[in-house]
């Protein structure tokens, strides 16, 4: 091959590599295009992703859906699911904070979620669904009552203002003890997505008058004497109080013998389960005897009971000016017998009855309540009136359910401070109307500031114990002085005298006050239509306790 042949076959096989290389590069270039468009795609799903999240995020959160959602509608107002949280909530935590750990005595598990827990396996009826029930009952109640006071033209009172007023504060210093930014963030974590503390504001204001309205109107009714009287001799022994002991026998505590099973579970014959019935009865009527003239002699028997024996502390009960409604009901029909007198004993079986398949039924003696009475009170005193001066504690420790409790030294402070208010009034004119200024003065009450300290026919039992106590002591009398301490803190007490109301009248007059404010109420509600919207936003899943 000549020379400038080579030349032109070298040429070419470098245009050849060159166009090799050329094509490699565009093969590689529309390669890093398609990865680059495919990134790029990528990265706008991501992104486009992302902002969809943040926005679904912020929608949920400010409560759009919840607040656009109509889940009540009572009379003429539309109640959103954000507010029905509110309803729904507080009626979960009123009812928890009732009954606490007792709650698991009704079926109600505080680890799961409400509507987790079936209460009626037919039906399917959640634990979610009761507390939503009583909730839109709440909502008809607190929208009626209110558009009645409006009607009527109601106002708040002074002290319900002031109740809202403290109310809004303690939401932002809850909201600091638990670690929220404020009490919007604070809401919304007890309410749920949408809650904030104006709405919560508005719904709570509304309750506080509705309630503030209801009471007005219900203390508003009056009756004649003859009214009275006539409700009086409908039932004389219902506003009776008792004074008995009382103490129980458990058939379980005599029995003996019985067949354990691997699993540690014990279970009784028929027959050594009617022997224990006839020991247990047979203890009662020991109780009961000739010999038993006295509450020391039958604790002394109670304490000799072989059940017993070892035992430290075995007595009977006392139950003190018992109202007729508080008498258990197994032994209520002894107790209020017309014929009873301080003295008489007896025993009575408490026993239940089982139906089997078949429709027979079976009669089980579960214990014997052993009764010593020792008197009837037919409430014929009078009511009493009081004027204070509350001295109340200064310091204190909150702990972290806001619970707030008092050194001995904080409360010494006080009572230091009570004996110096009491002691200037000594040292003054000493007269009721003098304590009066001085109440209005110095009082920590702000319920009876304004009418220097007092209160007036009080009742038994509506006063804290040692309160109660001091009013309705045998020897007390008009003028007389004390100090008396509670968990509010120090009283300046001062007995104004006796009101013109016995409290047997009194009982007796809230009884038809209750009948004529439920017609009232149920003519009010009757009167106000209520419709279920869409409860799909509604915190059902809620759990009490982690």
């Amino acid at each position: 091959m000549s020379a400038s042949s080579k030349k032109k076959l070298r040429a070419e096989e470098n245009t050849a590599k060159l166009t090799e290389k050329q094509l490699t590069e565009r093969k590689e270039a529309k390669k890093l295009r398609i990865y680059t468009i495919a990134f790029g795609v990528v990265l706008a799903v991501m992104i486009v992703t992302f902002l969809c999240v943040i926005v679904s995020q912020t929608i949920t959160n400010s409560g759009v859906r919840e607040k656009n959602t109509v889940a009540l509608t009572v009379g003429e107002h539309k109640i959103n699911n954000v507010e029905m949280n509110y309803f729904f909530i507080d009626a979960v935590n009123n009812f928890y904070s009732q009954y606490g750990s007792y709650a698991a005595m009704f079926g109600l598990d505080a680890t799961t979620p409400l509507n987790q827990q079936v209460l009626d396996e037919e039906t399917g009826r959640t634990w979610a669904d009761d507390f939503l029930e009583s909730a839109q009952s709440s909502a008809r109640s607190a929208y009626a009552a209110a558009d009645a006071a409006e009607a009527a033209g109601f106002t708040l009172p002074q002290e319900a203002l002031d109740q809202l007023e403290q109310f809004g504060s303690n939401l932002d210093l809850y909201a600091k003890v638990y670690g929220f930014s404020d009490a919007d963030a604070y809401v919304q974590a007890m309410y749920g997505n949408g809650a904030s503390k104006k709405s919560y504001m508005d719904y709570y204001t509304r309750n506080v008058l509705a309630s503030a309205y209801q009471t007005e109107y219900r203390a508003n009714f009056t009756f004649s004497d003859d009214e009275i009287a006539a409700r009086d001799a409908e039932e004389p022994t219902a506003y009776n109080s008792y004074s008995y002991h009382q103490y129980y026998l458990a058939t379980s505590k005599f029995l003996t013998g019985g067949t354990t099973d691997e699993n540690g579970s014990t279970t009784y014959s028929d027959a050594e389960q009617a022997a224990a019935e006839a020991a247990a009865e047979a203890a009662a009527k020991s109780l009961t005897g000739d010999e038993i003239g006295s509450v020391e002699d039958l604790d002394a028997a109670i304490a000799a009971l072989s059940i017993n024996a070892g035992a430290t502390g075995a007595a009977s009960t006392a139950y003190t000016d018992t109202l007729s409604a508080s008498v258990g009901s197994t032994i209520a029909d002894w107790v209020k017998n017309s014929a009873r007198k301080a003295g008489d004993k007896t025993y009575i079986a408490s026993t239940s009855t089982t139906t089997s398949e078949d429709g027979t039924q079976t009669t089980k003696v579960n214990g014997y309540y052993v009764v010593y009475f020792e008197g009837t009170s037919t409430n014929t005193f009078p009511l009493v009136n009081v004027r204070h001066i509350l001295v109340k504690y200064e310091g204190g420790t909150t702990d972290s359910n806001g619970q707030t409790t008092y050194s001995d030294e904080e409360k010494a402070a006080a009572m230091t401070a009570a004996q110096e208010i009491l002691d200037t009034w000594k040292k003054g004119e000493a007269t009721e109307d003098s304590f009066a200024a001085l109440a209005a003065e110095k009082t920590g009450d702000e319920g009876s500031k304004d009418n220097g300290g007092l209160y007036e026919d009080i009742y038994p039992g509506q006063m804290v114990t040692a309160f109660n106590d001091w009013c309705f002591d045998d020897s007390r009398k008009v003028g007389d002085t004390g100090i008396v301490e509670t968990e509010y803190g120090c009283h300046v007490m001062y007995f104004s005298g006796y009101s013109d109301t016995t409290y047997r009248v009194y009982m007796v007059t809230e009884a038809l006050r209750t009948d004529a404010f439920n017609a009232w109420s149920e003519e009010l509600l009757a009167n106000t239509a209520m419709t279920v919207g869409d409860n799909k936003y509604l915190k059902a899943d809620v759990v009490l306790s982690n």
